[in-house]
């Protein structure tokens, strides 16, 4: 067979694995190494399979990914998400609508800090919605609220779905990191439009709170200055060039450590925890880059991005037209496939593609971690939206319903982003770099 049908033949073979839940590291693994078994002979598939990983991974940046990973879970672990948002309550709360507002930028603030959906949907599903019901919230718009605040820690950085793409597609992480400043708070603003609208449309939803004096708001920054320095000193440090990446990293790391400890709201077996957590994630983390970077050798070899290239070029399409076809494409795939494996399967494959194109890697980077948080709440996979029924007991159709008109703001965004590439672009093309 030719190098192109064995390509072809593992694209759909790991499609198939992804649907039957093979662990997606695994799958890319074995249908890489039956691939170039079957191109360059059983050796070659061992050399490549061997070496490919180690040369990949065995960089300096790699670093980055258990340094964030690990300002996160210390987080996570400590009683932060609940001062944030007692902190947006204060001030916003009192509005009609306010809780869910507050949920919103406290997600927001909190994905600024940790860089995982899951991490932002657990703490807030904690923290506001019991403050939302207990308020005479609908339960569905309030769990709604929180499903789609979620996402919102993998647009707005540190984010492991940017340090994913950046790997894999061998893309500044930082410049990732700073692309989705604009679009992040863009898409939290156009969220709380959302919930103001329809709170004014149907009180009923999200009945207004009591107002709180001036004095308990500038209380409620004491227990979140702290972060909001960290967040300040992590981001601006990459941006103005102070620190490299995986610097940033430690510092925060090293940041939300001592913020918890002078809290008081770590402990040791928090400590501990965080510590497991971590080496879990960071574990799980490497095995996917090890079974992409073995696939990516496949793909490579397959020419497959070549040829797909040499068609769409020849076709001459349009700009809005491409954007259009990959989001579809993202969309379609994303009714079967969660958000990482999708990323995992399409980059090796439509990354070249589009840098042949002359598509900007930054926006692009930007583009698929946008689509995730599209597919974080979107039917039928919509991970977020199924742990998120599990917390607030509303059934899964009904909280589907609910959410649509967060899937309205992040669709509106997604537009925005396509027809203004500089809201991605912009700001990492005036960085520093130190």
């Amino acid at each position: 067979m030719s190098a192109e049908l064995w390509g072809v033949i593992g694209i759909i073979l790991l499609i198939v694995f992804i649907v039957l839940r093979l662990w997606i590291g695994v799958a890319m693994g074995l249908v890489g190494l039956i691939g170039l078994w079957g191109i360059r002979g059983l050796d070659q598939a061992y050399a490549v399979a061997g070496s490919t990983p180690f040369y990949s991974l065995n960089t300096y940046v790699m670093t980055v990914l258990p340094m964030f990973a690990l300002m996160g879970m210390f987080i996570a672990e400590s009683d932060i998400g609940r001062d944030l948002f007692r902190a947006c309550r204060a001030w916003i709360g009192s509005f009609r609508g306010g809780l869910s507002s507050a949920t919103i930028v406290a997600a927001a603030f909190l994905g600024a800090i940790t860089g995982s959906a899951m991490v932002g949907v657990v703490i807030m599903s904690k923290v506001a919605l019991p403050e939302m019901k207990r308020y005479g919230y609908r339960n569905d718009f309030a769990a709604a609220t929180v499903a789609a605040g979620g996402p919102l820690s993998i647009i707005i950085p540190p984010s492991l779905a940017f340090i994913t793409y950046g790997v894999i597609a061998e893309v500044n992480i930082g410049s990732l990191f700073i692309s989705g400043i604009i679009p992040g708070v863009l898409m939290a603003i156009v969220f709380v439009i959302i919930i103001s609208i329809a709170s004014l449309r149907n009180p009923a939803l999200a009945p207004a709170s009591e107002k709180v004096s001036l004095d308990v708001k500038m209380k409620s920054l004491v227990g979140v200055l702290p972060v909001l320095v960290l967040f300040l000193l992590v981001l601006g440090g990459i941006y103005l060039g102070f620190f490299s990446i995986t610097e940033s990293g430690a510092i925060g790391a090293v940041g939300a450590l001592a913020i918890s400890l002078v809290s008081r709201q770590m402990n040791r077996k928090k400590f501990v925890l965080a510590i497991k957590e971590t080496v879990l994630t960071v574990g799980l983390m490497f095995t996917l880059f090890i079974g992409t970077y073995i696939f990516i050798s496949l793909i490579t070899y397959s020419k497959i991005p070549m040829r797909l290239a040499d068609l769409i070029t020849s076709i001459n399409a349009p700009y809005p037209v491409m954007c259009l076809a990959i989001a579809v494409l993202y969309l379609i795939l994303g009714m079967f496939i969660p958000e990482i494996p999708m990323m995992m399967l399409t980059v090796p494959i439509l990354f070249p593609v589009l840098m042949a194109m002359g598509f900007d890697p930054i926006w692009f980077g930007l583009f698929i971690v946008l689509m995730m948080a599209l597919g974080a709440v979107t039917p039928p996979i919509g991970m977020i939206v199924f742990i998120m029924s599990g917390f607030s007991k509303v059934p899964v159709p009904q909280l589907f319903k609910a959410v649509i008109p967060f899937i309205i703001g992040d669709i509106i965004v997604i537009i925005l982003v396509c027809v203004f590439p500089q809201l991605a672009t912009w700001l990492p093309s005036t960085m520093r770099y130190g």
